[in-house]
């Protein structure tokens, strides 16, 4: 058994040193504005405790995209064709992507590409133990910056990217535009099926991100400790608090960690200090209406092909390919 799974696994390690974390932690907790990298929340632990997340009762992303997909699965494999290299970003545990290893005809390999290395080989391995005929490639890769896609050694009709749960909503109009340019030249021939939360009463928002069992709230503060652990700070992790906030002008919730005192923390050479009430600014979510992922599409040279929608219009699954000349 341990053969088999060991068979046509490879690990593509994008290079992602202790001295890059530091160097960006370091720069966002030096601005007037505390900030840090959203991207060190999913360490192996931050990637278990969003696992969690996905499963509450008021966190209705998850469960509203996976209805989604199963409602339309066929029509959403009719769409992306046979043959397709599947290139998930941000694969987490792969959940609604098993719907589409199971329908999907002749797929040509799975590519799973996450910066936590632990819990991306925790979830290829987990995948391999379920598909064993399947190629599958991960690649441990902050997918913001330029990555390579493994060779496939399969018949590749096209190349898919699933970039599923709203991820895109983590970044500014203005990231998610570059990101997503970044992604029409990594689709080449094929497209991209994206997951789009879209806008709706902030009360819905404002709990969906400030559960009462403060899962949430555990997954932000783990970012302290992630720091703590790799980097040699000392934040006193039980002196900040979780806060998510709805930004009606910008259309987004933002996540805080509010410092409960005035406080210094120790960070190698550097002391860092914080007013009591004073924030890091650590993650933001945005949400879309239909219009308006439209418009950043096709600013990033991507043209909207197919939506699928739940009956609330909570949540969006879309295929988008490049923009077809003039």
């Amino acid at each position: 058994m341990t053969t088999a799974l060991t068979i046509k696994m490879e690990l593509q390690e994008q290079e992602q040193t202790a001295e890059d974390f530091r160097a960006e932690a370091l720069e966002g907790l030096r601005l007037p504005q505390k900030t840090l990298p959203c991207k060190y929340l999913y360490d192996q632990r931050g990637s278990r405790l969003f696992d969690q997340i996905c499963q509450l009762e008021e966190y209705y992303p998850t469960r509203t995209e996976l209805a989604i997909m199963k409602e339309n699965i066929e029509d959403i494999a009719s769409v992306l064709g046979p043959n397709c290299l599947l290139v998930e970003y941000g694969s987490g545990s792969s959940l609604k992507t098993r719907l589409l290893l199971d329908h999907l005809t002749d797929i040509a390999a799975y590519v799973p590409v996450d910066i936590s290395k632990e819990h991306l080989l925790e979830t290829a391995y987990n995948l391999k133990e379920d598909y064993p005929d399947m190629d599958i490639l991960p690649v441990c890769a902050d997918f913001t910056k330029p990555f390579e896609i493994p060779e496939c050694e399969q018949q590749v009709d096209q190349r898919i990217i699933y970039f599923p749960g709203s991820t895109i909503g983590n970044f500014s109009p203005q990231q998610a535009i570059e990101l997503l340019k970044e992604i029409a030249v990594q689709s080449e021939d094929g497209g991209l099926l994206i997951g789009v939360d879209l806008k709706k009463d902030p009360a819905i928002l404002k709990r969906a991100y400030n559960d009462r069992d403060g899962v949430t709230a555990s997954f932000n503060l783990n970012l302290l400790e992630h720091i703590n652990r790799e980097l040699g700070a000392d934040f006193d992790v039980d002196q900040f608090q979780h806060e998510a906030i709805y930004n009606p002008e910008l259309g987004r919730i933002e996540m805080h960690l509010v410092s409960q005192k005035d406080q210094s923390v120790d960070f190698g050479d550097e002391t860092i200090t914080f007013k009591k009430g004073e924030s890091i600014h650590t993650e933001n979510s945005h949400k879309f209406s239909l219009e308006d992922f439209c418009r950043v599409a096709g600013d990033a040279g991507l043209q909207v092909e197919n939506v699928w929608l739940d009956n609330d219009r909570l949540f969006s699954v879309q295929y988008l390919i490049p923009k077809k000349d003039a």
